[in-house]
């Protein structure tokens, strides 16, 4: 299993241990599982936020 889909699964973990039941923890377990997911891609290389982060390199 690669890093992308292991991050997504402990992030539905991590969700459903924080909150069970009702509409709310859905949306919780859905945003953590993309917010994992993410994670897991940026780990990989999948996935490149250099833009977002505003690294600037020197030289």
């Amino acid at each position: 299993m690669d890093l992308t889909r292991t991050g997504l699964f402990a992030g539905l973990l991590l969700a459903i241990a924080a909150a069970i039941g009702g509409f709310g923890a859905f949306l919780l377990a859905l945003v953590l599982g993309a917010l994992g997911m993410a994670v897991g891609a940026v780990i990989e290389g999948r996935l490149d936020l250099s833009q977002l982060i505003g690294s600037r390199r020197r030289g």
